[in-house]
């Protein structure tokens, strides 16, 4: 018996379940892949599954639909995993705990995964009907979004015969998305050298923080983390010598990391001086962030004293100059679409190596050349203080479309159904739509999706209503 038998549409959560049991954590997804595959194949569908493991599921028009143009449903198949500190699941290789709380579905202790796989639910519950009205089916699930869109930039379309698309990668119901930003990934190394320094080690804690998606959220002013290291170590007392031993945060570029740690060793005498600055830091953090991040915590969980192998004094400074210099969150609003985000940036994920730091950042912008200067601009503070740096991941905006005969026929539907109008909108979040619409001239595309809540996050929930609701809208605008 599943978890989430009762809920409604059945076929939906029943697939949603199955999926939930796979680990699909970004960058691992050969399981749930092969698990879409052998799904198709018993069906007895056409499926194509390409050498990165995305899938291409088509099914034939139900009868009376045979001379309806084709449509395409399209969503990803990994997820951003991620968990609360004391969570000790190995999301590699295990499944999600699914729960429920009166209209929500979340995942204990971890990320849901409902972005996507609310999509993949939907699809597969389309494509196991035999009773469903429907046009010929052509259902696109690639790999890996979450890190960069590489399935959809690998992905090739060419048994696809349709010009309509539904993407099903959005979060909020009762919106229609018609066009989002373009991005990329910069990935920077800065080498590191190490020495001997006596002293105490004080680990540092940064939590608290509501992180979320770093499109769809960063206009919340939420604190980075990470970006929160560089001020701490520039808050600290010239006399405490601090040095990093080690310092980690964020599990995902496309996500504002929630949390970070620190190691840092210190002279013995500074102690209660560092204790003090920290302890300050906090007070004035939290005044700055009440609204946004009243939760936010700098803890020092473990102090010893001894010899260590630190960073160096000018390994130290360089990590803390970049830190403390790069730009971090909105860099400019559209001044032709009110409240939407034009360009931002964000530090997603930062970590220790044996011999060096990393950084990875998500670069957003609905604007071409704005998104390569930022890109430019990331890589030169970078060069600046030695680190290495690879650009990846690059996907265009996907642009409005002034004429679009599938957004009008949603709105008319949408109208008919629930007797008010949806909201036609642009956001600053990434989607597979631009890079689709590239490889399928004339593409007409619109996203849709359930409401959902800070995803990206272990505090990510699914509404069960909300589900039901836009299953009910897809079936209409198939059978119509």
């Amino acid at each position: 018996m599943g978890k989430l038998d009762g809920l409604k549409p059945a076929e939906v959560f029943h697939y949603f379940e199955e999926i939930s049991r796979i680990p699909h954590g970004s960058g691992n997804v050969d399981a749930i892949s092969y698990y879409l595959k052998d799904f198709a194949q018993s069906r007895g569908l056409f499926c194509v599954q390409d050498e990165v493991k995305n899938i291409i599921i088509i099914k034939e028009a139900a009868p009376g639909y045979e001379e309806e143009e084709p449509v395409l449903l399209q969503g990803h198949m990994d997820m951003v995993a991620v968990k609360d500190a004391d969570c000790g699941k190995d999301m590699t290789k295990e499944g999600l705990d699914l729960k429920t709380d009166g209209d929500w579905l979340y995942a204990q202790g971890t990320s849901l995964g409902g972005d996507d796989g609310i999509a993949v639910a939907y699809a597969l519950a389309l494509l196991d009907s035999d009773s469903i009205p429907h046009p010929r089916l052509e259902v696109i699930i690639t790999v890996d979004e979450e890190t960069g869109m590489e399935g959809a930039n690998a992905i090739d379309l060419s048994v696809c015969k349709g010009r309509r698309m539904l993407n099903l990668d959005y979060e909020e119901e009762g919106v229609l998305l018609t066009s989002c930003a373009g991005g990329a990934r910069v990935h920077g190394r800065l080498p590191l050298s190490r020495g001997k320094m006596a002293g105490a080690c004080m680990e540092i804690a940064l939590e608290g923080l509501l992180g979320g998606h770093s499109g769809a959220e960063i206009d919340k002013g939420r604190v980075n983390a990470n970006a929160l290291l560089g001020r701490l170590m520039r808050s600290l007392p010239e006399k405490a010598q601090a040095r990093f031993l080690s310092l980690e945060g964020g599990s995902a570029d496309n996500a504002i990391p929630s949390a970070a740690r620190a190691a840092l060793v210190v002279k013995k005498e500074a102690v209660p001086a560092v204790r003090e600055a920290l302890a300050a830091l906090e007070k004035t953090v939290r005044r700055e962030y009440e609204s946004t991040d009243p939760g936010l915590v700098i803890r020092i969980e473990k102090e010893e004293d001894g010899e260590w192998g630190v960073f160096s004094e000018e390994s130290t400074e360089k990590i803390t100059a970049i830190l403390y210099l790069m730009p971090n969150g909105i860099r400019r609003m559209s001044p032709d679409i009110p409240g939407l985000v034009q360009t931002s940036l964000n530090l997603g994920i930062l970590r220790t190596e044996e011999d060096c730091v990393c950084f990875d950042y998500s670069v957003r912008s609905s604007v071409g050349s704005e998104k390569d200067m930022l890109i430019d601009q990331v890589c030169l503070l970078l060069s600046s203080q030695g680190a290495e740096y690879t650009v990846s991941g690059s996907y265009p905006a996907w642009e409005y479309r002034k004429d679009s005969a599938l957004r009008d026929r949603m709105i008319r539907i949408y109208e008919e159904m629930f007797h008010a109008s949806p909201r036609v909108e642009a956001i600053h979040a990434g989607l597979e739509c631009g890079i689709l619409a590239a490889k399928l001239p004339g593409l007409d595309c619109v996203s849709i999706g359930p409401d959902m809540k800070d995803i990206h996050t272990p505090r990510e929930r699914l509404s069960i209503s909300s589900t039901e609701r836009v299953w009910n809208y897809i079936l209409e605008i198939l059978k119509k």
